[in-house]
């Protein structure tokens, strides 16, 4: 009787070793980007064979998904668990200067290796808009509503439009104007376009 252990009965990678195995397709988007990584290179990058990767990845599109939710998951903010300062420009500062913000440069720099993915490869780009994208989207929304919500911006603000704006303002800049993000940028955003068109005419500066 074969010995051959079936496919969805090998041990799963998980834990360190997995965790080794994102960082290691981090580094490898980061060198050579999405289009040219691949689960040879990650492979060879965590000093792992590539079937060790297959027992738990199908392919490339989950694998980058993976590492990028891996990176955020200690330091970007959800709808459940948000910053709090006790200002919305306390909270934009906080959420968006911190770790994994966008004065992170392995954040901006990774979000750079993927987009031309984003535009080109469907699957890829709508596994990121709703696994990574999404609950970061919905952390933003979440420090609008509760500003809303203590009568600190205008009850007629669309928070819809309103909460991805400081990160597409940002983003423009860095990509097409070559300008990368600074904590005084930032602020700069926050002060004169985000929180007038909130309603803060007076931000508190903490």
């Amino acid at each position: 009787m074969s010995t051959q252990v079936e496919p969805h009965s090998r041990p799963r990678v998980e834990g360190p070793r997995e965790a080794e195995i994102l960082e290691a397709a981090l580094a490898v988007l980061a060198e050579v980007g999405y289009d040219r990584l691949t689960m040879d290179a990650v492979a060879q990058k965590a000093k792992a064979s590539k079937a060790t990767l297959y027992r738990r990845w199908n392919g490339k599109v989950q694998l980058v998904i993976d590492a990028l939710q891996h990176d955020h998951r200690q330091h970007h903010y959800t709808e459940q668990g948000v910053v709090d300062t006790g200002t919305l420009r306390g909270d934009l500062i906080d959420a968006f200067c911190g770790h994994g913000g966008l004065t992170d440069k392995p954040e901006v720099d990774a979000f750079g290796a993927i987009l031309t993915a984003i535009t080109r490869d469907a699957e890829f780009a709508e596994a990121f808009r709703t696994q990574v994208l999404a609950p970061k989207l919905a952390g933003s929304k979440a420090l609008f509503e509760r500003a809303k919500e203590r009568g600190e911006i205008r009850a007629d603000v669309d928070i819809e439009l309103l909460a991805p704006a400081l990160a597409g303002i940002v983003l423009h800049r860095f990509f097409l104007v070559g300008e990368r993000p600074t904590k005084a940028l930032i602020e700069n955003v926050i002060d004169q376009i985000i929180l007038p068109a909130a309603g803060v005419s007076h931000p508190t500066v903490r």
